[in-house]
């Protein structure tokens, strides 16, 4: 199951002269989080999900599953915890995370890192020697995420290394955090 994490404030975003959310500026003429969703999608997982909190984005033409994470406040964790439990409901063996706002992940990125071996655990994309986005998480990995905090898996495989295998891809994994951010890929 693909899920995509959009359910910040992007107060950074906001501070940074932001005229509106985060996860519906545009990148080529396509809000943020449909354009991560858009991106996934091509990559054929099973299901997709978009995990929503501080923005309504019920307006995007998603063709995913859109979550409410009513605790979005926080932190990021609490977001995939709400896909979590969507994956087990579902029945799902395991998740593969990215977040809305980097839009240089590309759906061979998705599908490398969702078709990784299933062992170890945690499959997390790289991009020359930096790690990123996508990051597969087997179910035997979920109960050991954090439920709360600005971290989602990132601890897990600071303090388990040995459940962490990376995964060569190619594009980018640079977040949107500001509007200087965003005129670099407009």
């Amino acid at each position: 199951m693909g899920v995509v994490l959009a359910a910040g404030a992007g107060v950074r975003f906001r501070v940074s002269g932001g005229d509106g959310p985060k996860q519906l500026a545009e990148v080529d003429g396509k809000p943020l989080a449909a354009r991560a969703v858009a991106v996934g999608l091509a990559a054929g997982l099973d299901e997709f999900v978009v995990v929503a909190g501080a923005v309504d984005l019920t307006g995007l033409e998603l063709d995913a599953t859109v979550l409410d994470n009513p605790d979005w406040v926080r932190g990021i964790a609490t977001s995939l915890q709400v896909a979590v439990r969507h994956a087990r409901t579902a029945g799902h063996d395991a998740i593969v995370v990215g977040l809305a706002d980097q839009p240089g992940v590309t759906a061979s990125a998705w599908r490398a890192v969702a078709s990784a071996p299933d062992e170890p655990p945690i499959a997390v994309a790289s991009y020359g020697d930096r790690r990123g986005n996508p990051v597969r998480l087997a179910r035997s990995v979920w109960s050991d995420l954090p439920v709360t905090g600005d971290e989602g898996a990132r601890t897990l495989m600071q303090l388990r290394p040995e459940l962490v295998q990376t995964i060569p891809c190619d594009g980018r994994c640079d977040d949107i955090d500001t509007v200087e951010d965003l005129h670099r890929w407009t």
